[in-house]
């Protein structure tokens, strides 16, 4: 019988790697973890966390301005970017440290190298040049941003990483894309005081959220001071007189501080040996798996943003469990990639599950689609103008509510309890037999009696 050094060894030390490091190790398993930067991941080091930070930060000159209308007076305020870096930056060491406490009381052996593959079931400690071998290798590098390489002066913008570590906040930015990170950092920016400018090749912002909270939240993007330039592109990026220009194609030369590109992210497998070891990637360099997360290679397995499937740190989580169940409890179980609730932490929010109207109508033969766009309570007495959009996507046949969308305040808070009734495919009628709670933006889920409209065969009615 083969002896190796360890049963599992993960290379990669962000949500979907240490869940599955720590549960392997807890079942008794001797287990290594690998990473070469910072125990976390993307989701805690530079990512979904520091960002849901900055967006409260970015709140709150809203947050001032609505308090006249509920009869306070808000004296003079200013904002300090370098205190809030320092307070981002002691958080994301605390969290790092839970990370870390978890691996160790789980006895996993926690490693602080880069580590790429020699063979099926050897790795290169890059640190030391030691190799090991484990029974079972995963793979859980993550993503990171596309540099977008053929952009003439690449090298002189941002990508979401050094944004939340810049020396000092900017007085404009320009941000190139149009996906959650590219708008919520507009708002973020924005919110900070920042003059921002938002560039996208597409029609609308958002290509695969539902159309009606893409042109919602354009619109009061737009209406906060936010520049939009769709159907538009960055062709030059230069440095001239202190600032950068950035060249476009349709709107002539704009100058900014900051030029920040955002244009997706891609897997993270250059240089990790998988070709030397047998691993299939596919055209995008994401590493090709099975049902089961499971590579080219029997003994080595692939979880989260390297696969590319869908790039969601609890989806990577997810799949670690998974893992964990097919090769170490004698429980094949393949990750559950369908009706996934995400939210977009723009300003509003959107919150989302399931099929969006545009999708449901090339599946669906007929659709009923409620639709409710009002002024919250609160900003009737704060002035402020911003409308919530609710909107329900029914299966007429079957009755079964297939999609859920919100535009507006706690919109990812509801998409999340909007997840359970959708995964457990609850009804419009179990919609409409559910009391509602007043007075709460969300009862218009309840409340919603009547359709908007019909769709039949992909026309509206």
């Amino acid at each position: 019988m083969t002896s190796y050094n360890y049963d599992l060894f993960v290379i990669g030390g962000g949500s979907g790697g240490v869940r599955s490091a720590r549960v392997a190790a807890s079942l008794g398993k001797k287990v290594a973890i690998a990473e070469e930067y910072r125990y976390g991941g993307t989701c805690v080091i530079r990512g979904c966390v520091p960002k849901k930070l900055f967006v409260y930060a970015a709140q709150f000159h809203e947050h001032f301005e609505d308090a006249a209308g509920f009869g306070w007076t808000v004296g003079e305020n200013s904002f300090d970017w370098t205190k809030l870096i320092a307070a981002k930056d002691s958080e994301i060491a605390r969290l790092e440290g839970l990370y870390k406490k978890g691996l160790a009381g789980a006895n996993a052996e926690i490693l602080e190298t880069r580590a790429e593959l020699v063979d099926a079931h050897t790795v290169r400690l890059v640190n030391t040049g030691k190799t090991v071998s484990a029974k079972t290798i995963v793979i859980a590098t993550g993503g990171r941003p596309n540099p977008h390489a053929a952009l003439p002066g690449n090298e002189l913008c941002i990508s979401s990483n050094e944004a939340f570590d810049l020396q000092e906040l900017p007085k404009s930015i320009v941000i190139a894309g149009g996906g959650y990170i590219a708008v919520e950092f507009a708002n973020i920016f924005h919110g900070l005081g920042v003059e921002t400018t938002l560039i996208y090749r597409g029609m609308e912002i958002l290509s695969r959220f539902d159309q009606d909270l893409r042109r919602g939240l354009h619109e009061a993007m737009t209406a906060k001071g936010i520049r939009i330039l769709c159907q538009e592109t960055l062709q030059k990026v230069s440095k001239q007189d202190g600032h950068l220009l950035v060249e476009t194609l349709n709107n002539g030369a704009l100058a900014a501080d900051v030029v920040m590109l955002a244009l997706g992210r891609i897997p993270n497998t250059e240089g990790l040996g998988l070709e030397t070891a047998g691993v299939k990637t596919d055209a995008r360099g994401a590493i090709v798996v099975d049902g089961y997360s499971r590579t080219s290679v029997p003994s080595i397995y692939a979880l989260g943003d390297v696969t590319d499937r869908v790039q969601l740190t609890p989806v990577a989580i997810h799949e670690a469990m998974c893992f964990i169940e097919t090769e170490y409890k004698n429980n094949p179980t393949t990750p559950d990639h369908e009706t996934i609730a995400t939210a977009v932490f723009s300003q509003p929010e959107i919150g989302t599950v399931g099929l969006t109207e545009e999708e449901a109508s090339k599946r669906y033969k007929e659709l009923e689609v409620y639709r409710a766009q009002f002024r919250p309570l609160k900003a009737t007495l704060s002035g402020r103008g911003e409308k919530m959009i609710m909107k329900l996507i029914v299966d007429a046949s079957s009755r079964k509510v297939i999609g859920a969308h919100i535009l507006g305040h706690d919109a990812g808070e509801m998409a999340q309890i909007l997840g359970i009734t959708l995964k457990a495919g609850c009804t419009k009628d179990d919609f409409d037999r559910t009391m509602a709670v007043h007075p709460t933006a969300a009862e218009e889920l309840v409340t919603m009696y009547a359709p908007s409209y019909r769709i039949r065969d992909g026309v509206r009615l």
